[in-house]
């Protein structure tokens, strides 16, 4: 007897006994920063299998060296029950970041989770769109639990009664600091299998840890240039010629469009689906997408994985799909190369060949009443509990796949994803529609290895167009979804121009964009991501009472102040939406000093303003050195080798520094080497006056900058 097969009779045997199986992990350093330690016997199938992430060990290295950031000591493993059980120790005022996307919360101490995929339900609970089971430290170190069970997570809520630094039992009648919810000292969480592999990420600032993880599971995706543009999806039942029409009203109007999004009507059935064109609707479906594409303009298909009998492959995967349907559709198992074949071939002939840019998967993380129930089986063995946490990253892994083999990038939409998941040219979004919610969402993705876009479908106002539109233009894309309500940009009348301008100061900041999702992919830095990865930024630990009213509620807590609703885009950009109703805001800056945006205006060093945009603005910050460069406002992004002018903006009083990235915008050839950085200065020259310079073009490699000017913002 071998002895793989002498441990999993060993894990039996406690499984079924119930004995305990402690152990001492032990932590090898996989990656530059990175630590592993084995619990049991681990599952064959997991996170990183499910995505096939690949570490960019060379870059993980250039970040500054860390030591092992814990006390080993204080960290537990062990397997009861065929369940495994991980302890980490938590300092007091240290917070904790992460576990997956959520929509209400940045300060994840004191919680409870289930990380469980699902549609977001209005609370964070883990049940979410991501619950990527990583969470981030204030004190520079990162955890990821590679499992893809459901997961329960205690975030610092269990007081265990062996802990060296127990607190103190109060009498609540007469002491006013007794608290509903003790000091705890650990993060525990419970993995409901007989073993795991869990990693530690070293920092050593939280920015850092952040980074491994990201680089550990590949690096951030690099979009094409027209992914960051602007995006309109249209009414679901639209025809070609409707779409046609569309298309021409964007550029009549002067409005910026990169690609067009066709919701489930392009189908011939949708719910289940065909994934195939509807012949009265789309009769020419290749010269359609093809006369689109002459005005530089992409498409994007809506789709669901779930196989209608009227699909024409729907026969030959019954032998690969699940023992449930979805809307009475069959589930491919994606695991299987069979099943990853006969679905994927169809997508690649009948839509990729003709022309078609990317895809929507939807529908692929929740309802628990329409998705396939945990008594369902698969073909490949696969528990339909794991299938259901990587279902998202498995469509986007072999959906992008096609792209990649005909050398194109794609940029589109899923409805879930997990750890693992942060290469995937892939952007979340869901049917909830808080927009204080989506901005917190946007910040806690930073922490999760996935991009959300706050996106627009309607509004009440036309007050409340425009501030969702203002974010929309700071997100990873810029995107109306009009597929129940038909809006466009300029359906708001009184609003109209200036959501044209910042459709337009979206398409100027294309470059800065682009560099900072290089940065994301290079670098392993979220393009846009909490204030508590900001240099200078310090968190608030002060606790207020609130309104609590202990009649009703007699455990309320005080709960700490959290900022949830500005943030950080790109390397330079703080920015604090206003929402509906709102004319005025307070601005937490960090420290050193901080400029408007739109004037290079003074606004403050390391404290709290308060700021009246007016209705046309979105208060936005540049600090002390910033450079942004911009181009001129085109009405699509540009194509490859296409060169455009740049005018770079300089903010603050002390000399700047950026990298503007570039390639040829559209293939993957940067993968071999087929980019360049340049360096792009401002510093005073000799009579005390600020100059800028640029560094050369790269010899041999793409170069799309044309004439550079600078404009010195701050006067």
């Amino acid at each position: 007897m071998n002895r793989t097969r002498i441990i999993l009779l060993v894990i039996f045997l406690i499984s079924q006994t119930g004995i305990s199986l402690a152990q001492d992990p032990v932590w090898t350093e996989t990656a530059p920063g990175v630590w592993k330690a084995t619990a049991g016997v681990p599952e064959n199938y997991d996170l990183l299998k499910a995505s096939g992430a690949t570490p960019n060990r060379t870059a993980m290295s250039a970040i500054a060296p860390s030591a092992f950031p814990l006390s080993q000591a204080d960290i537990s493993i062990k397997v009861v029950d065929g369940k495994t059980y991980l302890r980490f120790p938590l300092q007091k005022e240290e917070q904790l970041f992460g576990f997956g996307l959520n929509f209400q919360t940045v300060h994840q101490r004191g919680k409870i989770l289930q990380l469980h995929v699902d549609h977001y339900g209005g609370k964070d609970n883990g049940r979410t769109h991501a619950p990527t089971p990583f969470y981030v430290s204030s004190k520079g170190y990162g955890v990821f639990i590679n499992s893809a069970r459901y997961l329960t997570v205690y975030a610092g809520t269990g007081v265990r009664t062996a802990s060296t630094n127990p607190p103190v039992a109060k009498d609540r009648n007469t002491d006013k600091t007794w608290s509903a919810r003790p000091y705890s000292d650990a993060v525990e969480i419970l993995v409901p299998a007989a073993g795991v592999e869990v990693y530690v990420f070293g920092g050593p600032t939280p920015l850092d840890a952040v980074r491994r993880f990201n680089l550990f599971n590949g690096g951030g995706c690099l979009p094409p240039r027209w992914g960051l543009g602007f995006t309109q999806r249209v009414k679901s039942l639209y025809t070609a010629e409707e779409v046609k029409k569309e298309v021409k009203d964007f550029r009549e109007k002067g409005f910026p469009l990169d690609y067009i999004g066709l919701e489930p009507g392009w189908q011939s059935k949708s719910y289940p689906c065909t994934f195939s064109w509807d012949s009265l609707r789309y009769p020419d479906a290749g010269g359609f997408v093809q006369e689109l594409l002459k005005e530089h303009i992409r498409v994007n298909l809506w789709t669901n994985p779930y196989v209608s009998p009227d699909a024409p492959f729907y026969k030959s995967i019954i032998p690969y799909s699940g023992s449930h349907t979805v809307w009475n559709g069959l589930v491919p198992d994606l695991t299987l190369e069979p099943a990853r074949k006969l679905f994927f071939d169809q997508l690649q002939k009948d839509q990729v060949a003709k022309g078609v840019s990317g895809y929507k998967i939807d529908e692929v993380d929740g309802y628990d009443h329409y998705l396939w129930p945990d008594v369902a089986s698969f073909p490949s063995g696969i528990p339909a509990e794991q299938m259901r946490q990587t279902y998202g990253l498995l469509v986007q892994r072999y959906s992008e796949s096609i792209f990649h083999l005909q050398n194109k990038r794609t940029f589109g939409l899923v409805r879930a994803s997990n750890g693992g998941g942060t290469s995937f040219p892939y952007v979340i979004y869901n049917d909830y529609y808080n927009h204080e919610d989506f901005i917190t969402a946007l910040i806690n993705s930073g922490f999760a290895g996935v991009l959300w876009t706050p996106e627009v479908r309607a509004s009440k106002t036309g007050e409340e167009w425009l501030r969702r539109f203002q974010t929309v233009v700071f997100s990873p894309m810029a995107m109306i979804n009009a597929w129940a309500s038909g809006t466009k940009p300029w359906s708001y009348n009184d609003v109209a121009e200036p959501i044209k301008q910042l459709a337009l100061l979206r398409m100027q900041m294309l470059p800065y964009w682009y560099s900072a999702f290089a940065r994301y992919h290079f670098e392993g830095i979220p393009p846009f991501r909490a204030m508590n990865l900001e240099e200078g930024f310090v968190q608030e630990t002060k606790k207020e009472k609130g309104n609590a009213n202990l009649e009703e509620n007699p455990y309320a807590e005080a709960v700490s102040k959290e900022i949830k609703d500005q943030y950080m885009a790109g390397d330079y950009l703080l920015v604090a939406p206003l929402f509906a109703g709102q004319q005025t805001r307070k601005v937490v800056l960090p420290k050193g000093r901080w400029y408007d945006f739109y004037t290079g205006a003074f606004a403050g060093d390391g404290q709290v303003i308060t700021v009246t945009p007016g209705l046309e603005k979105i208060p936005v910050y540049v600090k002390d050195g910033g450079i942004i460069p911009m181009m001129k406002p085109m009405l699509h992004a540009p194509v490859a080798g296409e060169k455009v002018d740049l005018t770079v903006r300089y903010y603050g009083e002390k000399p700047g520094k950026y990298m503007l990235y570039d390639d040829d915008g559209e293939t993957y050839n940067y993968e071999k080497g087929e980019y360049s950085w340049r360096e792009i200065k401002v510093e005073k020259d000799r009579t005390g006056k600020w100059k800028g310079s640029i560094s050369p073009a790269v010899k041999g490699k793409p170069n799309t900058v044309g004439n550079v000017v600078f404009e010195f913002m701050t006067k």
